[in-house]
């Protein structure tokens, strides 16, 4: 069962402050994706769910260059409000904005370097996140990447165990859970449009997490 966009709004805006209690399975993901983005060589920057702004003010304080900028879009205004307030130091070089929870981005064809999305298509029915794929297609420059991470299905005993229950709970109570449950991220990414650079699962704690990053091509 899919949360309405207006449940995952209300979600967010009541637990947002408690967002970043997750990063003790959210944190290796994370570094993986940093590992092979390429931040370093990125100019612009877009984050599809930016949240409490975490991952942005790492990434703008220690991986992109001083010059490079970065704009973040979330449904909830908590969150906003988080990583308005966290990336504030950044000035202009960091814009945050909400938006209604539409698929189809307010941004330029061909305007960003990277295009990032944190646990989101996990959050989204199937059309939506393949749309939102798409979007990152069209709003990415030649050459530039897309950078995902998502809860997925577990790869060990442990990890097989958590996605499994964690799946029943999203089936029967998705509110429990944030909406979120377990997907395979390249069944979003179209091979004719994306060379795929990197693809791992990690799962600490129990809790597997996929990352991949792929290459629009030119």
């Amino acid at each position: 069962m899919m949360l309405s966009k207006e449940e995952i709004r209300s979600i967010y805006d009541r637990v947002g402050k408690l967002q970043d209690t997750q990063k003790f399975y959210e944190e290796p993901a994370l570094r993986d994706l940093v590992a092979h983005a390429g931040f370093d060589g990125a100019g612009s920057v877009f984050e599809y769910g930016c949240g409490t702004g975490s991952f942005a003010h790492q990434i703008l304080l220690h991986d992109l260059s001083p010059d490079a900028r970065y704009v973040g879009v979330d449904i909830s205004s908590t969150m906003i409000s988080l990583a308005k307030k966290r990336l504030s130091s950044f000035g202009e070089r960091a814009e945050v904005r909400q938006i209604e929870g539409s698929t189809l981005l307010d941004a330029p064809d061909g305007h960003f370097d990277r295009f990032v999305s944190n646990y989101v298509l996990d959050l989204l029915p199937a059309e939506d996140a393949a749309t939102t794929v798409r979007e990152a297609f069209r709003i990415l420059v030649p050459g530039g990447r897309i950078c995902l991470v998502s809860l997925t299905h577990g790869t060990t005993f442990l990890s097989r165990m958590v996605s499994s229950t964690w799946t029943t709970i999203q089936h029967r109570m998705p509110k429990l859970v944030g909406g979120c449950r377990p997907v395979e991220l390249g069944e979003f990414v179209d091979g004719n449009h994306w060379d795929v650079l990197h693809l791992a699962k990690v799962t600490p704690f129990g809790v597997p997490s996929e990352i991949l990053v792929a290459q629009k091509r030119l």
